[in-house]
């Protein structure tokens, strides 16, 4: 059994040497940037607002341009 002292073994097992900690890191930081990134786009892209008349906690009642649904025709369910 090799002694806990070993220089050899505890080099190997100190954190910065595990690959799977820098994937973590590195995976972390990008979603990090990602999001950061997504607030930017949204920052310098505004939506335009709505001519809308009627609104219920800032939602439109109605769709402003949307297609009516097709009627089914006149006659008896098959």
């Amino acid at each position: 059994m090799p002694a806990a002292n070993d220089p050899a073994i505890r080099s190997t097992a100190t954190w910065y040497r595990q690959p799977v900690l820098w994937l973590g890191i590195a995976v972390f930081l990008a979603s990090l940037a990602g999001c950061v990134w997504m607030i930017v786009l949204g920052a310098r892209h505004a939506d335009t607002p709505l001519d809308t008349p009627h609104t219920v906690f800032g939602v439109p009642i109605a769709p402003h341009s949307a297609a009516r649904p097709h009627s089914p025709p006149p006659g008896p369910p098959r």
